[in-house]
C-alpha cells in the first residue's frame, strides 16, 4: 500500500514539505548556487580581457550579470554569515572574524526556511559562519552533498563551493604561471615589483581554476536534463585575496562577480531588467541574497531580513545605496564601515590609530604583502602606496571609481565633492542607527551584555545599549576635530562603559598632546570597572603620557594579559596594546609567555589568534627567544583566515 502512495506521488508529481505542505513539483524552481573564493570581478564577461574564465562567460552570455554587487563583508566568515541570515553582522553581532553568536530569537536560516516548503537543501561544503543555529540548517552540509540525493521531483536548492581561488592557493611555490606577468595590471596602491605581478598572474590562475569547477556542476546539470528546470547564480565570497582587497571595505575587497541565469521556464521570477547577456547595474549585496532566494520559490521574505529581494515573486525596487564594513580581521581589530551609490565609495574609519596593514599573520605569508611593506619602512613607497600603512588613517574616504578605479585618491577634503561626502556620510550614519551597529561596542561586551539573550536583541533594548549616545561619543572620539579640553574628561565619568571605551580612545587616536593635557582622566581610567576601559586608558598613558605613567601602565595590562582570568578577548585585545608599545612593554615579557589559553576560548577557531599575537610581541618588543617550553599553548584549530 506504501508502495503505491509513493508511486502515486511519483506520477501526478507533488512532494511534501517538511512543514506539512504539499507542494506541485514544477511550481517552485531547482536553483543552484556557484560559489568560489577570493576574486573579485576578473573575469572576461566583466571585460577583463587577461581572464581565461570560458563558462562563466557562457553562462553570462545567456543570463544577466550584475556591475555593483558587494559581499557586505571583505573576509569568509561574516560574509557567509550575511548570506546565511539575511541579516547585517553588525546588527546580529556575528561581524568579527570567526566570533560565534546564537542567531535573533524568532529567526531562522535561509535553508530551513526552503526546507518547509519542501526544498532538498544541500552545501559542498564550506559553512564557516559566526552565528550558531537552531535545529537542523541543511539536509546535508559535506564533502558528498549533492542535489542528486534528494527524493524522486524534489525540488532542490544546491550550493558547490570551489576553493581554487582562495587567498593561500595564490602563495604556494612552486608554481607555473600560465598568466603573463607582464600584462597584469598592477595597482595604484601596490609596488610594481617581480613579485607583485607573480602573484596576481598565479591569482588569475586560479581564478581560472575555480572557473573549470563552475563548468563541471554545469555539465553535470546539463547532463541530468535539469538545465532548464534551474536557476543559477555564481558569485565569488568577497573580493580578491589580494591584500588591500581582501580584509579592506572599499570596493576592491568587497566587489564580486554576481551572474545569474533563468531560464525560459523560470524568466518570470527574474529581475525586471532581465535580457540574455544583459547588464544590471541594480546595487545588490549579500544581505540581498536570502530574500532573494525565498523570493524565487514563493516565499514572502520575513520582515526581520534586513536585504531586498532582487528577483522572484516578491522583488523590490533596487537600492539607491550598498553597504560594507569590517571589523576584527583574525588577531586584529578594527572598526570601518562603508557605502557606495555604484559611482562614489564611503569609508568611515572609527579606529585611527590603527593602519589599513596592521600585522594579520595570514595576511603578510603573501609575497606582495612582505615586499610591499618593507619597501614602505625602506621610504621607498610613494604617496598611493604608503596609505595602507600609516597612521593615523584618515576619518574619512571618499574615492570616485569613474576616474580612480584603484580608490587611492581622497576626495574628502575635495571643495566640489562636499555634497556627494555629506550625503554618503549621511546614508552610512542612518544605516547604522537603523540596524543598531553592534560595532561601536568593544567585541566582549557584545557578549556580556546579551546574556540569556542574543546580540540582535539585546540590541534593541536602549537600557542595555543606548545606541545614540554611544555612536555619538564614538563620532567625536574618530573625528580628529578638535574637541573642547573637558570633553573627554567628562565622558570618562559617564555611568555608561562604551561611552567611556570611547573616550579614551579619543585621547589615545589624539596622541601626546591631548594626553599629556589631561592625565587624570586616564588615571583614573586605570581603575575603570571595565577592562576595555582600562585597556585603552593603560595604552594611552603608556605610549603618549609622562616617563612616570609607563609602570602603572604597564601593570593594567598586566593584569588583563591572562586569558583564564579574562577571556580571550579582553587578552587578544591587552596583546594587541602591548604590542603597540614597542620595546617599553618589555617587562611584560615573562607574563606574556605564561600564558595558558585552556578553556579560555569562545570558539575552538580563536585557537591561533594568541600564538600569532605572541609572536609579533617577540618581534617587536623583546629581543629574547623564549624556549620551547614556555610558548603559548593552543588547543584551537588552525583559524587561517578564509
Amino acid at each position: 500500500m506504501l508502495r503505491s502512495v509513493f508511486a502515486l506521488v511519483g506520477i501526478v508529481g507533488v512532494v511534501v514539505g517538511i512543514g506539512g505542505s504539499v507542494v506541485a513539483a514544477d511550481s517552485r524552481p531547482n536553483i543552484l548556487w556557484l560559489t568560489s573564493e577570493d576574486h573579485g570581478p576578473h573575469m572576461g564577461c566583466y571585460g577583463d580581457t587577461l581572464a581565461r574564465t570560458p563558462n562563466v562567460d557562457r553562462l553570462a552570455a545567456k543570463g544577466l550579470r550584475f556591475q555593483h554587487a558587494w559581499s557586505c563583508y571583505p573576509v569568509c566568515a561574516p560574509a557567509r554569515s550575511t548570506l546565511i541570515s539575511g541579516m547585517y553582522p553588525a546588527s546580529t553581532g556575528a561581524e568579527h572574524m570567526r566570533s560565534m553568536v546564537p542567531m535573533p530569537a524568532g529567526t531562522k536560516m535561509y535553508p530551513q526556511l526552503l526546507r518547509e516548503v519542501g526544498y532538498h537543501c544541500t552545501n559542498n561544503s564550506k559553512e564557516d559562519y559566526n552565528l550558531a543555529p537552531r535545529g537542523q540548517v541543511w539536509d546535508e552540509s559535506s564533502g558528498a552533498a549533492h542535489w542528486q540525493n534528494r527524493r524522486p521531483e524534489q525540488p532542490f536548492f544546491a550550493v558547490f563551493n570551489s576553493t581554487k581561488s582562495h587567498e593561500s592557493r595564490v602563495i604556494v611555490r612552486p608554481h607555473t604561471l600560465i598568466t603573463d606577468p607582464a600584462k597584469v595590471h598592477v595597482p595604484a596602491y601596490l609596488p610594481d615589483t617581480p613579485e607583485v605581478r607573480q602573484d596576481w598572474a598565479q591569482y588569475y590562475d586560479q581564478v581560472s581554476e575555480a572557473d573549470a569547477d563552475a563548468g563541471e556542476r554545469l555539465k553535470e546539470l546539463a547532463a541530468a536534463g535539469l538545465a532548464e528546470d534551474t536557476i543559477v547564480f555564481y558569485y565569488a565570497d568577497h573580493g580578491s585575496g589580494m591584500p588591500r582587497s581582501k580584509r579592506w571595505p572599499c570596493n576592491s575587497g568587497l566587489q564580486v562577480p554576481l551572474v545569474v541565469y533563468f531560464p525560459e521556464k523560470w524568466r518570470h521570477l527574474a529581475p525586471t531588467e532581465f535580457a540574455p547577456g544583459g547588464q544590471s547595474d541594480r546595487l545588490v549585496s549579500f544581505v540581498d541574497f536570502a530574500p532573494t532566494l525565498l523570493s524565487l520559490a514563493g516565499i514572502n521574505p520575513p520582515h526581520w531580513m534586513q536585504g531586498h529581494a532582487f528577483a522572484g515573486k516578491y522583488q523590490t525596487k533596487p537600492q539607491p545605496f550598498i553597504h560594507g564594513a569590517r571589523g576584527r580581521m583574525d588577531e586584529r581589530s578594527d572598526f570601518v564601515r562603508s557605502v557606495t551609490d555604484g559611482r562614489y565609495v564611503y569609508l568611515r574609519n572609527y579606529f585611527l590609530h590603527l593602519s589599513q596593514g596592521q600585522h594579520v599573520n595570514t595576511q603578510f605569508k603573501t609575497p606582495t604583502t612582505q615586499v610591499w611593506h618593507r619597501l614602505f619602512e625602506a621610504g621607498q613607497a610613494n604617496e598611493a602606496q604608503s596609505i595602507f600603512w600609516r597612521v593615523p588613517k584618515a576619518p574619512e574616504e571618499l574615492y570616485d571609481l569613474q576616474t580612480d578605479q584603484d580608490e587611492v585618491h581622497n576626495l574628502a577634503n575635495s571643495a566640489e565633492h562636499q555634497e556627494i561626502l555629506k550625503r554618503l556620510r549621511q546614508a552610512q550614519r542612518d544605516h547604522s542607527a537603523q540596524i543598531r551597529d553592534l560595532g561601536f561596542l568593544p567585541e566582549g561586551e557584545i557578549h556580556s551584555r546579551s546574556q540569556g539573550s542574543t546580540p540582535y536583541d539585546m540590541a534593541l533594548d536602549v537600557t542595555k545599549y543606548p545606541y545614540e549616545r554611544i555612536s555619538t561619543m564614538a563620532e567625536r572620539a574618530a573625528s580628529l576635530d578638535p574637541i573642547p579640553d573637558d570633553q573627554f574628561g567628562t565622558a570618562m565619568n559617564d555611568k555608561e562603559s562604551a561611552v567611556r571605551w570611547w573616550a579614551a580612545l579619543g585621547y589615545l587616536m589624539r596622541g601626546t598632546p591631548v594626553v599629556r593635557a589631561g592625565p587624570a582622566r586616564l588615571r583614573a581610567g586605570l581603575k575603570d570597572e571595565s577592562p576595555y576601559v582600562r585597556m585603552i586608558a593603560a595604552q594611552a598613558l603608556a605610549q603618549f603620557g609622562e616617563p612616570s605613567d609607563l609602570n602603572p601602565a604597564l601593570d593594567v595590562l598586566k593584569q588583563l594579559v591572562p586569558p583564564d582570568k579574562n577571556g580571550a578577548i579582553v587578552t587578544i585585545a591587552a596583546l594587541s596594546a602591548i604590542d603597540a608599545l614597542g620595546r617599553s612593554a618589555a617587562p611584560l615579557w615573562p607574563t606574556i609567555i605564561a600564558i595558558n589559553e585552556e578553556g579560555a576560548l569562545p570558539d575552538p577557531r580563536f585557537g591561533t589568534y594568541i600564538p600569532r599575537l605572541v609572536a609579533s610581541i617577540e618581534t617587536h618588543v623583546n629581543d629574547q627567544s623564549p624556549s620551547p617550553a614556555a610558548a603559548p599553548k593552543t588547543k584551537g584549530k588552525n583559524s587561517e583566515g578564509r
